[in-house]
């Protein structure tokens, strides 16, 4: 019986599997995803870190490149390889149980991505507000806590990318469980930064580009259909929040001057000069750090 998704002798020999062992990760580790191509790279993946991929430590997730104008599929860890990772440094000393926050009850509605294709979505979601975890590690013989909160409107996976508002059917189903994983991964890469990556569940239904930032209405100074002003937004600490996400997104992806261009061509003055300094801080120490 063939494999889902057909691969070449070579490039199996290269992957040093058999194809037995490529028609079990097709048909049962990753039986989602859609190309050779990004099983092959977990695949490498695994390899490269050391991991088993039949224990599926890692996740093959679609994300959408707005220059390529399609989706690629990437390759991120589960949050159980990130703490595995942490434990194995010898320094992991546990984590408090979660705390969440309110309750939260929402309608969302829009285009969102289906089995059989784009269709009109209205669903109402409960979610926790936020979630807080702390995680301990021990720094020179000390246990200390590192506590990172994350919250649901800031984290959930959209059915469709940056297209739509409306949750993925795992964020509706479980905004719980998910939204504990991403605090734990957030908490967990605080307290290893070396170490700590992001995981799949925040990734799933983003951009593989800088994400964008919300700009503020402007009244123009002349009539729109002559001139369209650039936004000058407050910066205030959502504005900072989101320029900070551009940064992180622009870093794994080395798309340094991919977010400059973006923030030169959106916005002036005091915002824009924050946003080129701190852009230009973070490719400093990426720089040094390589060094």
């Amino acid at each position: 019986m063939s494999a889902r998704l057909p691969i070449s002798t070579p490039a199996l020999e290269s992957l040093g599997l058999d194809e037995s062992t490529w028609r079990v990760l097709t048909d049962s580790i990753f039986p989602s995803a859609k190309t050779a191509d990004g099983i092959a790279l977990a695949v490498r993946y695994c390899q490269a870190r050391g991991l088993d991929v039949l224990k599926r430590p890692v996740h093959v997730v679609p994300m959408w490149s707005r220059a390529q104008g399609r989706e690629i599929e990437t390759v991120w860890p589960g949050i159980n390889e990130v703490q595995v990772t942490a434990a194995r440094t010898g320094q992991y000393a546990g984590l408090d149980s979660p705390r969440f926050g309110p309750e939260v009850k929402r309608w969302f509605s829009g285009r969102a991505k289906v089995s059989d294709g784009w269709q009109d979505v209205s669903v109402e979601v409960n979610f926790p507000e936020w979630c807080e975890v702390t995680v301990y590690r021990l720094v020179a013989g000390q246990r200390c806590a590192f506590t990172e909160t994350v919250f649901w409107e800031e984290t959930y996976s959209k059915a469709g990318g940056a297209s739509t508002e409306v949750p993925t059917a795992m964020w509706i189903r479980r905004p719980r469980g998910q939204l504990l994983k991403c605090a734990k991964a957030a908490a967990l890469r605080a307290a290893f930064p070396e170490e700590g990556t992001y995981v799949a569940e925040e990734m799933e239904g983003k951009s593989i580009e800088p994400e964008e930032l919300p700009v503020a209405e402007a009244t123009p100074a002349v009539p729109a259909a002559k001139t369209e002003a650039k936004a000058d937004p407050p910066l205030d600490a959502r504005f900072q929040a989101k320029v900070t996400q551009l940064i992180h997104r622009a870093e794994r992806a080395g798309a340094w001057q991919q977010a400059e261009d973006y923030l030169r061509e959106r916005f002036t003055g005091k915002a824009l000069a924050y946003a080129l300094d701190q852009l230009e801080q973070a490719d400093t120490a990426v720089i040094d750090e390589a060094a």
